[in-house]
């Protein structure tokens, strides 16, 4: 799954790059409330960001971000999270 921001920064995308610890938080159903945290793999390709689940599309994660098309990441070691967008 593409991973859209409004646009990464060369650092974000760096930082992201270098971490093997991602987290992502789709919105839960109400479109407003985001879901758990979900360690995923990730991986940084031509100034975009892919992400995959360990479960593959059957991840209750996963199916949340296809449902509601939105959600926030955080990388490890940084507090900083951003709001982001499926494409």
């Amino acid at each position: 799954m593409k991973v859209k921001a409004m646009k990464w920064s060369k650092v974000e995308l760096r930082k992201i790059a270098e971490s093997d610890d991602l987290h992502i938080s789709p919105f839960r159903d109400d479109g407003v409330t985001y879901g758990t945290p979900t360690w995923i793999w990730s991986v940084v390709v031509d100034d975009d960001v892919y992400v995959r689940g360990y479960n593959g599309r059957q991840s209750r994660w996963y199916q949340a971000a296809v449902t509601q098309k939105a959600g926030r990441i955080r990388t490890a070691g940084n507090d900083k999270r951003r709001d982001v967008r499926t494409r």
